[in-house]
Formats: C-alpha cells, sequence, structure tokens
C-alpha cells in the first residue's frame, strides 16, 4: 500500500502537473509547447520530492439526444420490462442465464485479456432488457483516493470537496458514479493505478457504454454542461489534447491522461492492455523510462507515465490507435485552474446579467429538471466563447501541480495560492448547486457562509 503522497487517485506526482502546464488554454500552439515545457521543467522537483493550436470551429453547446451510438452494443435489445424503478431499470430481475459472470476464467484484472467483450455485454443486456433503453449514452463516472489519511491537514477536507462535487454534477444528470480509494493491482501505482479501476468498472458495468475517468483534483465548475457525446459516436477515446502537439512536436504535453472517456468495448480492453504494458507491473518499466524520456525532449523525468505512454501509443502506432481516439480542444474538457480561476468573479456577474433580462431563466424550479433551464441559457451563451478570455463557465477545472494531499505543489506559485483557488472553484460550483435548494455563498473564499435568495432572484 502507497502512501499519500504516492496516491494513485491524487492527480500524479508530476505527470499531472506537468502535461497542464499551459496546454489547456486556446494559446497558440508554439506558446503551448514553451509552455508544457517550462512547467516540465519547473515540477521535476515535484517528481523526486513525492517519489490555440490552431484555432478550430466553435462547438455546438446545444443539447444534443443522440440515437443509440452505431457502436452500442445496445442495438436492437428489446427495452419492454416490468416492474421497473423510477430511473425506468430493473434492478431486482437477475435470470439464471449463464452469462460471462458465471465463467470462473473471466477476470477483472489488467494482464488478463477478455475475448468478445462486445458479444457479452450484449448477451448480458438482452438478458437485463430494461438497461438497453439510453444504454448508448449511459456513462458510469469513476475517481477515488488514496487509502491513508493526508499528511496535509486540510488534505482530506479538499479529497471529500472534491468528491461531493462530482456527486452533485452526476445527481443532477443521472450518472452513476464510483469511488474507489484501495489499489485494486498493488504494483500498478501511482497514475497508473486508475487503469485497474477502468477495467474492473467495465466488467462491473456492462450496462454503461461510457467510462469517465476524473482525476481526485478536478472539479466541475459547470454543472449544466452534458458532454456532446454525439461528436464522440465514432471514437472510443476521449481526452483533452492537440494534434499538432503530439504530431508535429513530440510533446509529451499535448494531452492530458487526468481526465478521459472511454468506451466500454473490446477496442478499450485490448487499448488499456498495450498502454499498461508501459506500467511499473510490466518487466519492462524501467525500459519504457527511458524510451519515453528519449522519444519527448521535453519529458524531464526518466519515470514512464500513463500520459507519455498514451502519447507515445499516438506518435508510433497512430494508424492502429488514433483512428479512435478523439482529441478534445474545443471547450474545456479540462482545463488548467491557473488560467481559469482568476475569471471566475467575472463569469459569475456575466451569467447573473443574463438571468436579470431573461425572467424565466430566474424562475425557481427543482433540481431534477434543472437541464431545461441550462437549454433555455444556451442562446444567451453564443458568444460567450469557449477557452482562454470566454465568459462561459469552464467545465472542468483541473489543479495539476496542486498536490492537496501531500501539501506539495509546483514551486512555480504559493501553496496558499492553490488552496485558495481550490475553496474559489468549489464554491463557484457549490453555487449552482445551493442556488435549488435557495441558498449562495456570497463570498467564494468563505465555503462556511451562505445566504438565502430572495424570490426572483437575480432581478
Amino acid at each position: 500500500m502507497v502512501s499519500p503522497e504516492h496516491s494513485q487517485f491524487h492527480t500524479s506526482p508530476m505527470a499531472k502537473s506537468l502535461v497542464r502546464g499551459k496546454a489547456a488554454s486556446v494559446f497558440s500552439e508554439g506558446v503551448l509547447f514553451v509552455g508544457g515545457a517550462l512547467v516540465a521543467f519547473l515540477l521535476v522537483w515535484g517528481i523526486w520530492s513525492m517519489a490555440s493550436p490552431a484555432s478550430t470551429p466553435s462547438p455546438n453547446f446545444e443539447r444534443v439526444v443522440s440515437d443509440p451510438l452505431s457502436t452500442s452494443v445496445s442495438d436492437e435489445i428489446d427495452s419492454s420490462d416490468c416492474a421497473v424503478d423510477g430511473q425506468g431499470v430493473n434492478l431486482r430481475h437477475d435470470p439464471p442465464d449463464p452469462t460471462f459472470y458465471d465463467n470462473p476464467k473471466t477476470s477483472y484484472k489488467i494482464g488478463t485479456p477478455v475475448k468478445n467483450w462486445d458479444e457479452k455485454r450484449r448477451e448480458w443486456l438482452k438478458l437485463h432488457p430494461s438497461f438497453a433503453a439510453g444504454a448508448g449514452e449511459r456513462i458510469l463516472m469513476l475517481t477515488g483516493s488514496q487509502p491513508t489519511p493526508c499528511k496535509n491537514p486540510i488534505g482530506d477536507h479538499f479529497l471529500l470537496r472534491f468528491f461531493k462535487n462530482k456527486v452533485d454534477y452526476c445527481r443532477i444528470h443521472g450518472y452513476d458514479i464510483f469511488y474507489n480509494n484501495v489499489l485494486l493491482q498493488p504494483k500498478m501505482f501511482t497514475f497508473w493505478a486508475k487503469l485497474p479501476v477502468v477495467r474492473a468498472a467495465m466488467m462491473a458495468h456492462p450496462e454503461a457504454e461510457w467510462i469517465w475517468w476524473v482525476d481526485s483534483d478536478a472539479a466541475f465548475t459547470d454543472m449544466d454542461f452534458k458532454l456532446p457525446l454525439e461528436r464522440y459516436r465514432n471514437h472510443n477515446l476521449i481526452v483533452h489534447g492537440w494534434p499538432n502537439l503530439i504530431y508535429d512536436k513530440k510533446s509529451w504535453t499535448g494531452l492530458n491522461a487526468g481526465v478521459f472517456l472511454i468506451r466500454n468495448c473490446q477496442w478499450s480492453l485490448d487499448f488499456m492492455e498495450v498502454w499498461a504494458s508501459m506500467g511499473p507491473q510490466a518487466p519492462d518499466y524501467d525500459k519504457w523510462g527511458k524510451t519515453l524520456t528519449s522519444t519527448f525532449k521535453d519529458k524531464m523525468f526518466p519515470e514512464s507515465d500513463d500520459q507519455s505512454g498514451l502519447v507515445y501509443l499516438l506518435v508510433k502506432e497512430k494508424d492502429k490507435w488514433a483512428e479512435k481516439i478523439y482529441l478534445e480542444s474545443q471547450y474545456y474538457f479540462e482545463g488548467y485552474w491557473e488560467e481559469i480561476v482568476g475569471t471566475l468573479d467575472n463569469i459569475t456577474s456575466k451569467y447573473l446579467e443574463i438571468e436579470k433580462g431573461v425572467n424565466t431563466l430566474r424562475r425557481r424550479h427543482a433540481e431534477k429538471v434543472s437541464e431545461s433551464y441550462a437549454e433555455q441559457r444556451e442562446p444567451y451563451l453564443k458568444k460567450a466563447g469557449n477557452g482562454r478570455y470566454s465568459w462561459r463557465r469552464p467545465f472542468i477545472t483541473h489543479f495539476t501541480g496542486c498536490q492537496p494531499c501531500s501539501g506539495k505543489h509546483n514551486q512555480m506559485y504559493a501553496g496558499e495560492s492553490c488552496w485558495n483557488s481550490m475553496q474559489k472553484a468549489l464554491n463557484f460550483a457549490d453555487n449552482q448547486v445551493l442556488r435549488n435548494f435557495g441558498f449562495v455563498h456570497p463570498d467564494l473564499l468563505d465555503s462556511s457562509t451562505v445566504t438565502p435568495l430572495p424570490f426572483d432572484y437575480p432581478a
């Protein structure tokens, strides 16, 4: 079992700090590359102490309800069933017919390949037809933290708040969430530990089309926004990244592996086996560290990490994998906190200004119907932009370089900056939740104080 500073679920000691750099912004690719290299150099201390690219069209953020994905195993499954719960699924129906669960050779572990997974999922769904409706868009979110208490006195409090933030988001949008705080495969520690969790979750949740990993130090700062799944219908892995940085610059900061969406399918299982073969449980771990360091000149530490490994597979095995991997850069699939937190007050003002002029957006409503009001607000956000200099709420704010559990942080900024910024971002998100309960934090740096909202707020 690892110590907190070697946590498998906290943002990795160095990779998740370095990768973010300035890459999350929509800076020019030149600035992105230099920024990523600079952050990588400055954060070498972190690893040892811890043992716009080319402009893209503005995305359409209107809500899209897609047909079941063409690659989904839910196709042609009869969704009729009885005795369902309020969510339309029957949680008590598990017929005696044999499934992959009854095969003693079926394994949940990385290193034990599964064959014919798509067919096995399809058969399971046929036996559980109440789960078929909407299966193509069903998401299971994963996150977690270390199995021991944090060394930083406020670390466990921050981890709790980050988890609450994710639970709030999932509740609002009807997603399941799993929080893990054990090493499922002890040899796969630090940043590699999430892969065994993703693999096990695929087996445990055949009803979920997508598995969404979100690092423990990443917060949802737009509770309304939903993933544009229609955009990803032909892809199996979605990460925040930039093709020019990966393929032209050969930079390991060309993407961020701390937040990713992966389809529950055979392709993903096969890909994760190859990806994990670079991890610490593999016999060639040390060799992979040297290979990755020599391949990416801006990688300043010799250890093999998941992010460099992912970039390596895109660069060296592009023909095999890249077609199914979507590099998302049109919105903050995850965004660098230092360029985001300073904009939150202005964003709040802009949203309140919209609501002052639109009485339907001020209407009190039940939390369960929040998505309807998000759709009504969308036309007023068309000019907000996305990314840096935008006044649209950033979807996910990622605190790379800050390590709330260990208390350590990137030396390029003060620890107090990390903790205050986390508090501000979390309260910014919490205000969106508390609004439906009739309260709000008047000061984003004061987590303990809330005030009741008057009727017709903010008119």
